[in-house]
């Protein structure tokens, strides 16, 4: 695939409870980006309701879209194409976007440009100041994915293995529920695992030597629960704050042993020596603190190779605007200016693979 050409692109993300808007020059880099989330509105009921997310998609596109012309110092004739996320995602919430960004491309007569959400995230780290060179093993912990990708190049990708249940992402939240955290409550977690006592509970590593890149969360969300009701048959229904915090210690510390064993598996496999994490799991603080100091070791008597690990701004580690509009930018060529619109809320990332 060629370099694109110098343009302006405007990114579109509405897959789930936030609202992004981003313009990418090909030139210049990011030059406009704004992000609404609706954390609070859902945080009342748990959890995402489709519907009330769906709504607030359509209320807040124009609105962000004028401001982040503001912020670029651009107008709507200066946009020479428009990404979208087609999926995976909530339907609702994608059919907002897609309309939305089909509507514009063709009100402007500029092409449209279909993204995966799943390609965004992966490209993410590309807008970093520290960017990865290709190739690169990918691994994308993103809300309901988890999954390794050997990356060559843009749209060269080859899946390597992946969550055969419940991903990461969905294992923090849940498990962040059984412990009355507060919705969204994976972030929560990680921050309480800081004062959690190390080796106070401990919890099973799912896989860990299943001698392939799959993985699995579910049984170690479901050993928590065993340990959070035997807590509360001793304490009572109101945990003690550091049987709470030391819960969210385990918990984390088995998560972040398994991908960082098969992170390690996954560069021995492929012989990369670069790393690229993206997704909501990747601002994990634990995580990124072990993947940081990541090193591999090709034989028993070689000596260990370092690695590179590479990880987008926190800012761009949730679902955000400016990973569409890069993304966008670097399959322009394929777009069409009147391309009829559909989402796909189930899209596997392997069918965008080369």
């Amino acid at each position: 695939m060629g370099q694109p050409p110098i343009m302006l692109v405007l990114g579109i993300e509405s897959s789930c409870d936030e609202t992004g808007v981003a313009l990418y020059d090909t030139e210049r880099g990011l030059v406009g980006n704004q992000l609404h989330t609706q954390m609070a509105m859902h945080a009342e009921y748990g959890g995402v309701v489709p519907e009330l997310a769906s709504r607030d998609h359509i209320r807040r596109l124009v609105p962000l879209t004028q401001a982040c012309l503001a912020e670029a110092g651009k107008n709507y004739a200066d946009i020479d194409a428009v990404a979208y996320t087609q999926g995976p995602g909530l339907g609702g919430a994608l059919l907002a976007g897609t309309a939305y960004a089909n509507a514009l491309a063709f009100a402007l007569g500029k092409p449209v440009v279909p993204v995966h959400h799943l390609e965004g995230h992966l490209l993410s780290p590309l807008l970093a100041e520290d960017q990865p060179a290709f190739p690169f093993v990918a691994l994308l912990v993103s809300g309901g994915h988890t999954q390794f990708m050997a990356v060559r190049g843009i749209g060269d990708y080859t899946l390597l293995g992946e969550s055969v249940d419940d991903a990461a992402g969905e294992a923090f939240d849940k498990t962040a529920k059984l412990l009355g955290l507060p919705y969204p409550g994976g972030a929560k977690l990680s921050e309480l695992a800081k004062a959690g006592e190390a080796g106070r509970f401990e919890f099973p590593r799912p896989m860990l030597h299943s001698g392939d890149l799959q993985m699995s969360f579910s049984g170690l969300k479901t050993s928590v629960l065993t340990a959070v009701e035997k807590a509360r048959a001793e304490y009572g229904d109101r945990l003690p704050e550091d049987v709470r915090n030391s819960i969210c210690r385990a918990f984390q510390e088995a998560v972040v042993e398994v991908l960082t064993a098969k992170a390690k598996a996954a560069l021995l496999q492929t012989g990369f020596r670069r790393l690229v994490v993206a997704g909501g799991v990747g601002a994990n603080w634990q995580l990124r603190q072990a993947l940081s100091q990541l090193s591999v070791r090709p034989a028993p008597k070689a000596p260990a190779e370092a690695v590179q690990t590479y990880f987008p701004p926190l800012s761009l580690c949730t679902d955000n605007g400016a990973m569409i509009a890069f993304a966008g930018a670097m399959r322009v060529r394929d777009a069409e200016t009147a391309a009829a619109f559909s989402v796909r809320p189930r899209w596997p990332l392997t069918e965008i693979c080369s």
